[in-house]
């Protein structure tokens, strides 16, 4: 694995873990209780807080906030100034760090540009959430979700594919990129035919 590149202008705060061959750059802080995995990459102007685990081959692009109470999985991209809350009602006259609420994005997901991520809920294996999307409910694994509120039109592939099945039913498709196979069972995608 690569060495970790750090950027001279970031600050890591003591104690805070950092996996080989990451990559982090300009004006990015990473808070001590951070866990971060290897072959990590921090954008331009990130931030990650303390209670916060990143998995192995993250991706996490400019200007993004990592919150306390945020778990992602291995292989999440997060898009360019996408959104992470852990308050569900923030006031500032109101002390509610001890309502953080947890998230969790799950392996392979996507987060597109300038989404939002309510906090409270999971992203399933290979979602991907469109650019400006809103979140505020749990998202099944492989399903494409737009707009605001976020819903679902679709599904995706592990290689970023759309899946060319309907929401619901019975189906199934072989991606021509990889060569996986999905199976529609009802109202989810499983891997395999």
């Amino acid at each position: 694995m690569a060495k970790t590149t750090i950027h001279p202008t970031a600050i890591i705060d003591d104690g805070a873990q950092v996996g080989a061959g990451s990559r982090i750059w300009h004006w990015v802080h990473v808070c001590g209780g951070a866990r971060i995995g290897q072959g990590v990459s921090l954008g331009q102007n990130v931030f990650v807080s303390n209670k916060v685990s990143i998995g192995d081959r993250c991706k996490i692009q400019n200007n993004v906030s990592v919150y306390d109470n945020v778990t992602l999985e291995e292989g999440v991209f997060c898009g360019p100034s996408m959104v992470f809350t852990n308050v569900y009602n923030p006031r500032s006259l109101i002390e509610r760090k001890s309502e953080y609420r947890d998230t969790l994005v799950k392996k392979g997901a996507t987060l597109g540009a300038n989404c939002t991520i309510v906090c409270g809920i999971t992203i399933g294996e290979f979602a991907f959430i469109g650019a400006g999307a809103v979140v505020n409910k749990d998202v099944k694994p492989y399903a494409l979700m737009v707009g605001v509120p976020a819903r679902q039109i679709g599904w995706m592939s592990e290689h970023g594919e759309q899946i060319p099945l309907p929401l619901e039913g019975e189906g199934s498709y072989t991606c021509p990129h990889s060569g996986q196979g999905y199976s529609l069972q009802g109202n989810r995608i499983i891997r395999g035919l």
